[in-house]
């Protein structure tokens, strides 16, 4: 497997990604923040991977969305 030192997702899964997202934040305010259906209708971890498995664009939002709250992400209480 290729190193890659600097890449801040490197070892983490989308599934984790989502997971944490959706824990952290919830899907009606994931809907808000990035106007995806997987999101804002009849959301599920499971539709919401396999949307984001097929569509780049929309993986990259939620990338993004998760590297600028990871630190949030990590450090909220959890229920």
């Amino acid at each position: 497997m290729e190193q890659q030192p600097y890449n801040p997702l490197h070892g983490i899964t989308l599934k984790t990604i989502v997971t944490e997202l959706e824990a952290h934040f919830g899907f009606e305010e994931l809907g808000q923040r990035i106007k995806i259906r997987c999101f804002t209708h009849d959301p599920s971890i499971k539709s919401s991977l396999k949307f984001l498995r097929k569509t780049p664009w929309a993986r990259t939002k939620v990338e993004e969305l998760y590297i600028r709250n990871r630190h949030d992400i990590k450090h909220s209480p959890q229920p």
